[in-house]
């Protein structure tokens, strides 16, 4: 959330949520908020998360400089054990800042919003996984098929994570252990009677994982 990419976002009006680095004085400035103004932080599930509040300060800190409308919203929480802690944080509890032009919305809601954001960073860590970490090619239009093929391939295992494997754990698999356990099964397509089948062995691991998943994607309702 540096100032210039911040006031360019301001520019064309658009929406954002970003991290907002605490200044050396933060700590002293942020002892002003009441006791009362911390409000629990909520967990992934949306319930409040034990050992974690968050609290609206820009009403202290220094924000001149700022766009119109920026908010600084504030986190603080008990660090993890053996976590160390910077000169930022303050009576031992961890804080972490983002800035926001979202006028609405109770600040646990905002603060999760804000949190969520690292599904994009495993989403690119997918990616890499998949192939694209390094470019095969030396032509660039060669490489934009490749990026393309693996932008796609990463689309499709989100997609069937999501809608086939609902309920189990390789639904948060990474794509290397989902190659390994799921996409290396070896299976044979069948046609009879004008039907299609998917023949594995029965002995084969995660067949059964495998069977389940191919059913929810096959009742799954057609889109037009």
């Amino acid at each position: 959330g540096t100032h210039e990419f911040v006031e360019w976002l301001h520019a064309r009006k658009l929406g954002y949520s970003v991290g907002f680095t605490l200044s050396d004085d933060a700590v002293e400035r942020l002892a002003r908020i009441p006791a009362h103004a911390w409000t629990p932080a909520y967990d992934d599930e949306r319930t409040p998360r034990d050992g974690a509040w968050v609290a609206e300060a820009t009403g202290v800190l220094e924000m001149s400089g700022w766009p119109k409308g920026m908010r600084v919203i504030v986190r603080k929480e008990r660090p993890h054990p053996g976590a160390q802690l910077r000169f930022t944080d303050a009576d031992g509890l961890r804080l972490t800042a983002f800035a926001t032009n979202t006028g609405r919305g109770q600040l646990a809601d905002l603060e999760l919003r804000h949190r969520r954001r690292a599904r994009a960073e495993d989403r690119i860590r997918a990616a890499k996984a998949t192939g694209l970490t390094n470019l095969p090619f030396h032509g660039y239009a060669h490489n934009q098929i490749w990026v393309a093929i693996v932008a796609l391939a990463v689309e499709l295992t989100a997609w069937t994570q999501m809608l086939a494997l609902t309920g189990h754990e390789a639904r948060r698999w990474e794509p290397k252990r989902l190659r390994l356990r799921v996409f290396s099964v070896a299976g044979r397509i069948a046609r009879h009677a004008r039907q299609v089948h998917l023949r594995l062995a029965r002995h084969a691991p995660w067949t059964e994982l495998i069977l389940t998943a191919c059913k929810r994607l096959h009742n799954l309702p057609q889109l037009a």
